[in-house]
């Protein structure tokens, strides 16, 4: 399944893809900093929220697992041009204050370009991986979504409290585009794919018969378990986090600032851990990450005001530890060929956990009466996935 590459600027390396963080890390960091306040202003309600999402990422997991389909049909060059320009002009739409049912529509149709781009980007990094490996690649690649996602906060926050909730859309847009012309600058031309005729049945037992080979495998079930596991601490955290915040009677400029200073410890860590991971392996250090994240999860619970910001921002430590290396367990795993068939089934690892946890976020709001009760699931959701890294 893997694209033969006709032409390509010279000088072009895995770097050269890994460095579209900085694109991608941006636009996802603004999303994350207004998503759930949006959808909080549409809902008026933080359990409602959570279970929008829910479906929203239930929606996610479709399309993750019908990827590999796609990956059969068009080049990965010629999809990544579409999804790049698709989130553009979509997220531009979304920017103005258009009707609830409208945004609904957008954001859903916005999500299969953003699914796509981002199991794009790490395939074309392993394309050009060569000698360099996908562990400096990774941590390349995190260095500049985090650094990107730096600014991001803060400006998303300033945007917003001046022109509107939605208004920061209109970056997110422009980041998409900027990262088009970046690509369209590589001049990648990939030979042509043979078009085949869409049989929906055949195509339902092709994804079918794809996600059972995949979960034989002990291996990419392993990956698999952690990269949910971390997925389903982000998604706790980028719904609940912008939620909590403001019930604790913080301002929106307070909010931006614990979120860009929680970006700080990715920044630092990203690229070093890179380096060390394919040095002294990646085990420990994952390891350090989930445990801590655990035990500062159960804190919050209890904890309030600045004491409960200051937990926020130490957490972002633990998440630190674990990014750059999340996805690189399965690139041990799969063999080159094996890459753009699995990897739709292995991100649905990243979709799953966005429709469970928020669901058991919503149960534990409701039970408990408190937003501050679903720092109880992510506390288990570590510790659950410490325990399978741990296993052999």
């Amino acid at each position: 399944m893997s694209d033969k590459y006709l032409s390509m600027r010279e000088k072009i390396n895995g770097f050269s893809f890994a460095n579209l963080g900085i694109f991608s890390g941006f636009a996802s960091s603004i999303i994350s900093a207004v998503y759930s306040l949006i959808l909080l202003d549409i809902f008026h309600n933080s359990a409602t929220v959570g279970i929008y999402v829910s479906i929203y990422y239930a929606f996610a997991l479709i399309i993750g697992l019908s990827s590999a389909e796609i990956f059969k049909r068009i080049t990965k060059a010629k999809l990544f041009y579409a999804c790049l320009l698709a989130a553009g002009i979509l997220y531009f739409m979304m920017a103005f204050q258009i009707k609830p049912a409208t945004f609904i529509s957008l954001d859903f149709i916005s999500l299969i370009p953003q699914i796509l781009i981002g199991l794009l980007i790490p395939l074309f990094m392993a394309d050009f991986s060569k000698d360099v490996g996908m562990e400096k690649l990774n941590g390349r690649y995190w260095l500049w979504v985090n650094i990107g996602a730096l600014l991001a906060p803060m400006l998303a926050m300033t945007i917003a409290d001046s022109f509107g909730i939605r208004t920061p859309f209109f970056a997110v847009s422009f980041m998409y585009i900027a990262g088009l012309f970046y690509f369209n600058r590589m001049k990648i031309i990939q030979q042509e794919k043979k078009i085949k005729t869409i049989d929906p049945n055949r195509t339902l037992r092709a994804v079918w018969r794809n996600t059972r080979l995949f979960f034989r495998r002990k291996a990419f079930v392993r990956a698999y378990l952690v990269l949910f596991g971390s997925y389903a601490l982000v998604a706790m955290r980028v719904i609940y986090v912008p939620i909590i915040v403001v019930e604790q009677g913080f301002s929106k400029d307070i909010l931006g600032l614990i979120l860009t200073l929680g970006i700080i410890p990715y920044v630092i860590l990203s690229e070093p851990l890179g380096r060390f991971a394919k040095k002294y392996g990646k085990k420990g250090f994952l390891l350090t990450g989930f445990l801590s994240f655990a035990v500062l999860s159960f804190c919050a619970v209890f904890a309030e005001g600045w004491s409960l910001l200051v937990i926020f921002v130490l957490w972002q430590i633990s998440g630190a530890l674990i990014e750059p290396l999340r996805d690189l367990l399965f690139f041990d795993a799969a063999k080159k060929e094996d890459r753009a068939r699995f990897m739709g089934t292995f991100r649905t690892a990243t979709s799953i956990p966005r429709f469970i946890a928020p669901l058991a976020g919503a149960t534990m709001i409701f039970v408990f009466g408190a937003t501050s009760a679903v720092w109880i699931i992510s506390g288990l959701l570590a510790l659950f996935t410490a325990v399978i890294l741990l296993k052999k």
